[in-house]
């Protein structure tokens, strides 16, 4: 077996092979480029030959290309987490930090733990992501746009300043522009300049949100029963797992979330736990909102499962922490569900009649 590791950059990509026990046994420097990628695989496959599996530094916008390439050549592509890579690179034997370096540090880490999801690039959560983000970023500068906003109308009138967290509303937005109007001043007219921009975003969000929704219903129809779970949370979850079929179980699935327990006992105090640091972080969120709103839906199984945990011993944090583990366990499912849903109900491919 042969393990090719992929240090990625913005211009330039560089691949350290190793064997089976880690001995490099070579390395090539590419153009981050479609014709790079294919340089990189003909040196690969004449040198090694067809099975190879290609560990690839997990930078999304600088590898996405890369593994599309391999993915469309047939290639077998894992994702390494740059935690994971910084940890064997510490401990090799050779020091310094260089592209080199840095590629055989990531075929390690992965000879190390072997059992890492595979890169796939399922064209539905890619959609979702990218919707999804999007929107967050349109969000993010409304709300920047909103801050200035409100300074400028506190320096006119106090007394005018709109409720909080009114802005995204067409009622108060309308209302603060008819008063703005009747303002003299740079500072007026730089808060309808403002106002304008914000009105604009608002319609934007909106129409991601129509469009979020409906990839959501069509595709996640499981994953929205679960108490909890809105289109943008369904969404976010489909965008951010990229294909729940990569994981070989919902263990896997735990641990890219960022949800799985981590052991910290020794002597007697056996059997505790803190939550892992590490993971998707997007995913971690969703599973958070998810978890919040059930512990205040009464009489729900996320409910009821927190208020035994409390009952049990565990603080208001660990019992959220055990919900978190067990949603995780729950969505990857519904997803599987959802993903097999929409392989059966696909129109089959016609068939030519039998002569």
């Amino acid at each position: 077996m042969v393990v090719v590791g992929a240090d990625v950059h913005k211009r330039s990509h560089t691949f350290v092979a190793v064997d089976a026990v880690g001995k490099q046994v070579g390395q090539l420097t590419v153009e981050a480029s479609t014709k790079g990628h294919l340089k990189a695989l003909v040196w690969a496959r004449g040198r090694f030959g067809q099975e190879l599996t290609w560990a690839i530094e997990d930078c999304r916008h600088l590898s996405a290309r890369l593994e599309r390439d391999l993915l469309g050549a047939g290639q077998q592509v894992v994702r390494v987490p740059p935690k994971m890579m910084a940890q064997t690179r510490a401990s090799a034997r050779t020091r310094g930090k260089s592209d080199p370096i840095d590629a055989l540090a990531v075929a390690r880490a992965f000879l190390r733990e072997p059992g890492l999801p595979v890169a796939t690039h399922d064209e539905v959560s890619r959609e979702a992501k990218l919707l999804v983000d999007r929107r967050e970023t349109l969000v993010g500068t409304r709300t920047r746009t909103i801050n200035s906003l409100l300074w400028r109308v506190h320096e006119l009138d106090p007394a005018h300043a709109p409720k909080p967290r009114s802005l995204d509303l067409v009622k108060h937005q309308q209302k603060l522009r008819e008063w703005l109007i009747t303002r003299e001043g740079i500072v007026a007219e730089l808060a309808l300049d403002e106002l304008e921009d914000i009105i604009a975003l608002t319609e934007r969000i909106k129409a991601f949100d129509k469009r979020i929704g409906a990839l959501a219903r069509a595709q996640a129809p499981a994953l929205l029963d679960l108490p909890g779970c809105g289109e943008l949370t369904a969404a976010k979850l489909l965008g951010e797992c990229a294909g729940i079929t990569r994981f070989h179980g919902e263990a896997a699935f735990a641990r890219h979330a960022g949800v799985a327990p981590i052991p910290v006992w020794s002597g007697n105090t056996a059997g505790r736990v803190r939550m892992t640091r590490s993971g998707n972080r997007q995913l971690n969120c969703a599973l958070h909102r998810i978890a919040v709103t059930q512990t205040r839906l009464h009489g729900s199984l996320g409910w009821a499962y927190y208020e035994k945990k409390k009952t049990e011993g565990m603080s208001k944090r660990e019992a959220l922490r055990c919900l978190k583990r067990r949603l995780a366990r729950v969505v990857y499912n519904q997803l599987n569900t959802d993903h097999q849903n929409d392989h059966t109900q696909a129109p089959p491919t016609c068939q030519p009649a039998a002569a």
